[in-house]
């Protein structure tokens, strides 16, 4: 009787593991059914997107594609190289020292303002929403929240460092100081429950944007070709042409043409989410390093081609001296800077960055924008907590005004 108890239930037991394995797998199908087509088929359309890239390149000479061309291959080369290698260095650092910053946020409460400011200067926008995440679960001060919004320039910092490290440096050290004292201003000002978030704002932080399944082909073709691109960026950075040292009968600047396929393959791995109906977020700690770098390089990357493009096309299309159009009304450069630094995202922010690279704007209107400028910070704040985004933001924008005019009259004017 025993025996046959247990063969009975040894076979229930088969038919229900059965049953369950059966539907995983028609689980599984119904949402491979219901992703979109892009996300479903992305390694297919990447290559065909990649193939019509390579065809173009070598079949059509107009003047207008060969400033695409250089455009999507200098972003690569000058920007996204450096971006990766940066990324690199420092989620490597931060997975073998176990850093955990939120931790870290906690149980320094007296330094809460200091590391904000940190947080916020680092390039990129991660820090500061580390900072608004904690703010948004009441561990942090709204003065915590003003300082390391100052503080941030967002992804126009990697921009900036890649072709001007000096003054990226400088900039960065510029934005911890004045997020640091605003801060700490904005402390002493208000006492520790002003913009305190309620319950109906914490429950916000629970809703998480979709996520969708990357192919793996595509992040190890990825990073098969960033091991060569860092290389070459360095050399460039050194006003190293390698074209002049790998041209053939074959491919006259084979390096050019390199990097317009490796960005083209940043852009598109970009857009591709993008187009079917998924929001970005920035990468967490928790995920893996390969996919941290492929995702945040390739938004820095996407980001930085429309603005070579959007600069490049606009003095081509429109024959327009930007130059002498903002000569005309100078003294009110730094201030239109520092407005459009009230915008959301970091791509307008990339685009003044674009502008002062190549001499349009001044040093004072740069400040004054990665002063003023939340980046992509902006978002959670503004999803978490509105009001509290809208006058932190104005809060950021008092000191950007004082200290960009300060240096334009002082060596500018």
């Amino acid at each position: 009787m025993a025996n046959k108890f247990r063969l009975l239930t040894s076979s229930k037991g088969r038919a229900i593991l059965s049953y369950g394995t059966k539907f995983k797998k028609m689980n599984h199908f119904y949402h491979q059914a219901e992703r979109p087509f892009l996300i479903k088929y992305q390694q297919i359309c990447s290559c065909i997107f990649l193939i019509t890239c390579v065809i173009l390149f070598f079949n059509i000479d107009h003047h207008l594609w060969l400033i695409i061309q250089k455009s999507i291959s200098d972003a690569y080369i000058q920007v996204s190289t450096f971006v990766a290698g940066t990324l690199l260095f420092f989620y490597s650092l931060e997975k073998k020292l176990k850093i955990d910053i939120d931790k870290l946020l906690q149980k320094n409460p007296t330094l809460e303002v200091f590391l904000s400011s940190f947080l916020g200067s680092l390039p990129g926008c991660g820090g500061a929403i580390i900072v608004l995440t904690q703010y948004s679960r009441g561990k942090v001060s709204f003065g915590s929240v003003v300082a390391t919004l100052t503080a941030t320039m967002g992804d126009a910092a990697f921009l900036l460092i890649a072709k001007k490290p000096t003054i990226g440096l400088l900039i960065m050290i510029l934005g911890f100081s004045v997020g640091f004292i605003s801060g700490i201003l904005v402390n002493l000002i208000h006492n520790k429950n002003f913009m305190k978030m309620n319950g109906c704002d914490l429950i916000k932080l629970n809703s998480k944007p979709d996520e969708y399944n990357v192919s793996k082909n595509l992040d190890i073709t990825w990073m098969i070709l960033i091991i060569p691109g860092i290389v070459i960026g360095i050399f460039t950075a050194f006003q190293i042409d390698l074209n002049l040292y790998f041209s053939n009968k074959f491919i006259n600047q084979p390096i050019s043409f390199f990097g317009f396929v490796a960005g083209s393959l940043c852009f598109v791995m970009w857009m591709i989410p993008i187009i079917s109906g998924f929001k970005y977020s920035p990468s967490k700690s928790d995920e893996k390093i390969i996919r941290r770098i492929v995702s945040d390089t390739n938004f820095i990357t996407g980001w930085v081609i429309l603005a070579f493009l959007a600069y490049e096309l606009t003095v081509y299309l429109g024959n327009i001296n930007l130059e002498s159009i903002f000569k005309s009304y100078f003294i009110l450069i730094p201030f239109m800077a520092i407005l459009i630094g009230f915008l959301p995202g970091c791509g307008p922010q990339i685009l003044v960055t674009t502008l002062y690279l190549n001499g349009i704007i001044p040093l004072s209107a740069q400040i004054g924008n990665a002063i003023s400028n939340d980046g992509d910070a902006l978002f959670p704040a503004i999803a978490l907590h509105p009001k509290a985004a809208v006058i932190a933001t104005i809060y950021s924008g008092m000191p950007a005004l004082l200290v960009s005019y300060c240096y334009f009259f002082m060596f500018e004017f």
